[in-house]
């Protein structure tokens, strides 16, 4: 169970805040190293979640009539960050739990999880739907490639998605 939490840790962390989407290379994927701050797992957090943002503003070539409605969802990824992010540090915080109450912590936060990506969506919906047909399509590669590892997300036929090309415009 703890592998499983430190993997919707890490992709939600990072992600913070939508679909599977790879990561800028310079955004790191990974999880604050064990022994750091407080204060320095929330900036290094913030910090991914703002790299996030622009990565995808660039990458999805938002448009100055699309701000407003990218500006909404950038929000909900920002909130959706802080809510996780204040989750996970309360649970590196209270290491001497029961099975019982490490289960309930690990609820909240799937529940949390879960709560967000609907506000995210529900923010999504009305940017895609001000997307031209390139910016759809873009849209459409960029958060069917897979998570942080890769590719882990299945499309049809539970086929692996293809790996993200190495050049410099795919990430």
């Amino acid at each position: 169970m703890k592998k499983a939490l430190v993997m919707l840790a890490t992709a939600v962390a990072v992600s913070g805040a939508f679909a599977q989407t790879p990561a800028p290379a310079s955004a790191p994927m990974s999880a604050t190293a064990p022994g750091a701050s407080a204060p320095a797992a929330k900036a290094g957090h913030e910090r991914n979640v703002e790299d996030r943002i622009a990565y995808l503003h660039t990458k999805l070539k938002i448009t100055s009539a699309q701000e407003s409605q990218w500006n909404a969802f950038a929000d909900v990824m920002r909130n959706n960050g802080q809510t996780m992010g204040q989750l996970f540090q309360q649970r590196r915080a209270d290491t001497n739990l029961s099975a019982l109450d490490d289960m309930k912590q690990y609820a909240t936060i799937a529940q949390a999880h879960a709560d967000g990506m609907k506000k995210l969506v529900d923010a999504f919906d009305p940017l895609y739907s001000s997307f031209s047909p390139e910016q759809k399509k873009l849209a459409d590669v960029t958060f069917h490639q897979g998570g942080p590892e890769g590719g882990h997300h299945h499309g049809k036929g539970g086929k692996k998605a293809p790996a993200p090309a190495s050049d410099a415009t795919a990430n």
